[in-house]
């Protein structure tokens, strides 16, 4: 045995503590370590370069709601009506998306009070499956505009979707209209329909229901748009302009009302709703 060997052995070392592997997380913009922490209690906005980071649906419906919202059923649908399978079964996408997520598919609806001021918030997930609008999200939005229209309260939509999802097909693109009619629905009974555009925003969500609002609202640098940039500078054989498709680039140009930090955006929504909803709304 060596002389190093002994003399670890007998002296009274302490031992190697435990470190959680979950106690820093990197900005994607500025690529700073962040203390998550302090990143959560800053609602997950980098507090170095003001990047708005995705948040998933019950963390937003927590900031948007006062408490004690009612959430409403998951509404259920045919799954896999194509069978659909590529590198692996729709079903069992489904399954991984399901366990590593709160709820069965990647829109859910809280129904409740935005500073005392009735509403009903529909949230788009991105952490499911991209945020996907297939059959699940298309009937779960228009349950929410159900609800909106019982209750003749504002509906307040916050998207964030890849588009619609392949694996379903033509079903999945019929969602895009089922969606725009109840948006017609609740302009006809003269109640607002407001979407927080939150990045990223695009495909068919972006052709339907993200964009047929009273008033839009982005997230700052939010992506939103309909198809790839990459695929638009081939078409067009042109390079995009700096900033292209981002939130700040489209209320310059008059496709955004407004760009809200996310610590505002409640406050917003609640002077929206005092503008914009009737007085009888309960």
């Amino acid at each position: 045995m060596s002389w190093l060997s002994r003399v670890r052995n007998s002296l009274p070392f302490v031992a190697k503590r435990e470190t959680p592997d979950n106690l820093w997380i990197k900005c994607p913009s500025c690529q700073e370590m962040l203390f998550v922490k302090e990143y959560e209690e800053n609602l997950h906005v980098c507090p170095r370069c003001d990047h708005h980071g995705r948040i998933n649906a019950d963390t937003r419906l927590a900031l948007l709601l006062d408490a004690g919202f009612d959430l409403l059923p998951q509404p259920e649908v045919k799954e896999d009506p194509l069978k659909f399978k590529d590198t692996s079964k729709y079903t069992d996408r489904l399954k991984k998306a399901r366990a590593s997520n709160a709820h069965q598919d990647a829109f859910s609806v809280g129904s409740g009070v935005i500073d005392g001021r009735p509403a009903v918030v529909g949230v788009q997930d991105f952490t499911f499956m991209g945020g996907s609008m297939g059959m699940a999200v298309g009937t779960a939005f228009c349950a929410g505009a159900e609800r909106a229209l019982t209750r003749k309260c504002p509906y307040i939509v916050v998207t964030a979707a890849g588009g619609a999802r392949m694996q379903e097909g033509i079903l999945s693109l019929m969602q895009m209209p089922k969606a725009t009619v109840m948006t017609r629905r609740l302009r006809a009974a003269g109640l607002p329909y407001i979407v927080v555009l939150t990045d990223p925003t695009t495909g068919g969500v972006t052709a339907s229901y993200a964009m047929l609002g009273d008033v839009h609202i982005a997230e700052p640098g939010a992506l939103i748009g309909f198809a790839g940039q990459r695929v638009i500078q081939d078409t067009i054989r042109e390079q995009l302009p700096e900033g292209f498709q981002r939130a700040e680039y489209l209320h310059k140009h008059g496709m955004v009302d407004m760009v809200v930090e996310r610590k505002d955006l409640k406050a917003t929504l609640a002077t929206l709703i005092d503008y914009l909803a009737p007085k009888k709304a309960a």
